[in-house]
């Protein structure tokens, strides 16, 4: 391994050839500074270096791998001709068993990943050795505020600092040298159900943060940070102040004049919030000095609730463009106005020149698949509407008027009846980062299909922990027919999408046999690059879809992968772990339950001979721990409670991925007074299972105990759900 007195002087030498880049709710906490060291000059990142990402394509500098965060390498050394000839270089092994999303950083020959609980990490890229390991110790009850998993989507670099998000709400920067941390601070108001699992980007010296949370009653927001002190520079609500009055905020004049108008004055919202947090796609426009950010999903999701006046709720489900200094407004475009189904729109936001003038001529656009189905692309100047059509099959609208606006299916507001939609809350695309060749014009999205019936739920917000506003349990039955797991699988699909922005159309697809596919990587060797989450990792002809090479790596392949080169050698890396909202929310669409999974870096190169290690963990003991108990009413009572309480964790009808326990197999679920231990009295709250004793009382608590028992029962007996 080449050691780091090495790295230090290639970065010192890197840093020759680049100029380093030049009042918040909590101050930042910044660490006595030590004595002198050569870390300015590690990792010596400026704007201007990754505004020139695309010309040194040996590197991967930044989340979407440029500013313009197409996720495509110009490097060539893997190709489709030797793309067959890749073997393991290396694994690392991440310590969890937990969903893992991040995409690696590789800057000056060293490579910076993140894992779950938002743990950091430093390796040789070459090699995989440790360089160093950052855990930020987070209180693991804060698990039960992350609505998708404790995920984490990888950190920023910049002027020798590498920032984190971290799940419980602090924005930290860390020596990349040596991983002390820099400074710390709080930018969410930690009582309350915020998260964070996004990456931190960087530009002129700020670093962009949002938050999630929305599922749980929160206000959204865009801060920016300044990436020397940790001090807030602006930031940028995407709800209004609940009594429509000024924040001190960059955002307070567009709501005076534009957005307050689009909300009622009664409602859910005026309580928590209203949601709209920024969780995901953020990008930094280099040519106009903007940062274009995705806003997320109304909080409740049933706008009857979280609104009645039937506004379009600026700025829920919507692309914002601010000015990167100021944070003030200059455009916005709402893909689902008046949000009522988890519509959001913080997907990977791309930024590319397409020939969409006249005679040919190039305009500047922005382009996003976000959750409700329809491709747009928009100029990245103005935020005109440009372009939309479906990229998967969609019955809540019927397609896209003149201005970009959805024509609503009546039916889909779920108002008076239930509506089987397509697509569901999880999306037509979610978090997994689409990419885009620039010399073929074609984006690759890895699109699913999962529909949801959506019923309206006339519960008060704080009746239960995940405030939605739909009635998760409406037509589960408590003695599922034989079959019924089958056809629900037969309704997902997955599929890698190559859609033609320009002529608005799939070129090709490539369907998966599974629902819940990966992130994507787009190479100038000719190449896609995606995982999925039986562990599949493969590669694909760009121009064709023909699958060309694949490796299977052993656990759930869904962050999105890099390349990088180093010593004229080309890698390509991904980062493995099971999990996220796909495995929580909808175990039952897997064959079997999962056992944990060690999550890992797991880099290719050509002629690699390395291997994947198979972990032997414990079987899981598939028999119910228990008598089944009580009446038809008690265990509709627990129907109904589970679905409202447990369910996003720990999977509909009971059944679990395996990355939470699967409660029929739990031994607590056939002890009254352990199990009353657990979800009441928050016995647990160390791994992440905190009290519902304000959501549940103890007679709900044991009629849920009933049906799980039930569950495990009519499994075991080879009726109802999978074992």
């Amino acid at each position: 391994m080449r050691k780091l007195k090495t790295i230090i002087a290639a970065s010192a030498a890197a840093a020759l050839l680049a100029a380093c880049g030049g009042g918040g709710e909590q101050a930042a906490t910044t660490p006595e500074p030590e004595a002198e060291t050569s870390a300015a000059a590690f990792a010596a990142v400026d704007t201007a270096r990754i505004s020139n990402a695309a010309e040194t394509p040996e590197e991967w500098l930044t989340y979407g791998g440029t500013y313009d965060e197409q996720r495509h390498s110009r490097l060539t050394k893997i190709d489709t001709d030797n793309v067959d000839q890749l073997g393991v270089a290396w694994t690392y092994d991440l310590a969890t068993t937990r969903g893992v999303e991040s995409t690696p950083i590789v800057v000056d020959g060293v490579m910076y990943v993140t894992s779950a609980w938002s743990v950091v990490y430093a390796l040789d890229p070459v090699t995989g050795e440790e360089l160093w390991v950052y855990d930020p110790d987070v209180d693991r009850a804060v698990g039960v505020n992350a609505c998708c998993d404790v995920v984490n989507r990888g950190v920023a670099v910049y002027d020798g600092k590498i920032y984190v998000g971290v799940i419980d709400g602090r924005l930290e920067a860390l020596d990349a040298e040596t991983g002390d941390v820099v400074w710390s601070t709080i930018t969410v108001d930690q009582s309350k159900p915020y998260t964070i699992t996004g990456a931190p980007r960087v530009a002129n010296g700020k670093v962009f943060i949002g938050n999630g949370g929305a599922e749980l009653g929160v206000r959204g927001y865009l801060s920016a940070y300044d990436a020397d002190t940790g001090k807030l520079v602006w930031r940028f609500y995407t709800t209004p102040n609940p009594n429509k009055t000024a924040d001190n905020a960059a955002s307070d004049a567009v709501f005076a004049s534009v957005a307050n108008d689009t909300w009622g004055d009664e409602g859910a919202w005026t309580e928590d919030g209203g949601g709209g947090t920024v969780w995901d796609a953020i990008v930094y426009d280099d040519r106009n000095d903007r940062v274009i950010f995705g806003v997320g999903n109304g909080s409740p999701w049933n706008q009857r609730v979280r609104d009645p006046s039937a506004g379009d709720n600026l700025f829920l489900s919507s692309i914002v463009a601010v000015d990167a200094d100021t944070g003030e407004y200059v455009w916005h475009f709402q893909t689902t106005p008046g949000e009522t189904w988890d519509y959001t729109a913080t997907q990977t936001i791309i930024l590319a020149d397409l020939p969409l003038g006249e005679d040919g001529a190039t305009r500047r656009v922005a382009m996003q698949a976000p959750k409700n189905g329809f491709y747009y692309v928009i100029d990245a100047d103005t935020g005109e509407f440009i372009s939309g059509e479906a990229f998967v099959p969609v019955n809540w609208a019927t397609g896209l008027d003149e201005n970009g606006r959805p024509m609503e299916v009546e039916e889909a507001r779920y108002a008076d009846a239930p509506y089987l939609q397509t697509p569901g809350p999880l999306g037509a695309h979610n978090w997994q980062p689409m990419a885009f060749n620039p010399d073929l014009n074609l984006a690759y999205i890895p699109a699913q299909e999962i529909p949801q019936a959506y019923t309206d739920d006339p519960l008060t917000p704080d009746s239960v922990r995940w405030n939605t506003g739909v009635d998760f349990a409406a037509g589960l039955p408590l003695d599922p027919p034989e079959g019924l797991i089958e056809a629900l699988r037969a309704t997902l699909k997955g599929r890698l999408i190559a859609w033609d922005p320009v002529a608005q159309e799939a070129r090709w697809s490539v369907e998966h046999n599974n629902a819940w596919n990966g992130g994507v990587l787009s190479t100038a060797g000719g190449l896609v690059f995606q995982g999925r989450l039986d562990g599949t990792f493969a590669a694909y002809d760009a121009a064709t879809g023909e699958r060309l090479w694949s490796y299977d790596v052993k656990s759930g392949a869904a962050s999105g992968p890099g390349t990088f080169e180093i010593d004229g050698e080309q890698y390509v890396t991904i980062t493995t772990g099971f999990g996220s909202a796909f495995t929580l929310a909808a175990g039952y669409a897997l064959e079997e339950t999962v056992p944990p999974m060690v999550g890992r870096v797991v880099t290719f190169k050509l002629g690699g001979n390395g291997f994947i290690e198979t972990v032997d963990l414990p079987e899981i003991d598939r028999t119910p721990k228990g008598e089944p108990f009580g009446d038809e009413e008690t265990l509709q009572v627990g129907l109904v409670q589970y679905s409202r309480n447990c369910m996003v964790c720990h999977g509909p009808l009971v059944i679990s991925s395996g990355v939470l326990p699967d409660l029929r197999w739990s031994d607590y679920a056939g002890n009254a007074e352990a199990w009353a231990g657990a979800v009441m009295d928050g016995n647990l709250s160390s791994i992440g299972m905190v009290s519902f004793s304000d959501q549940l009382t103890n007679e709900e608590s044991e009629a849920i105990r009933a049906y799980v028992l039930d569950q495990a029962h009519l499994a075991a007996d080879g009726a109802g759900g999978s074992p």
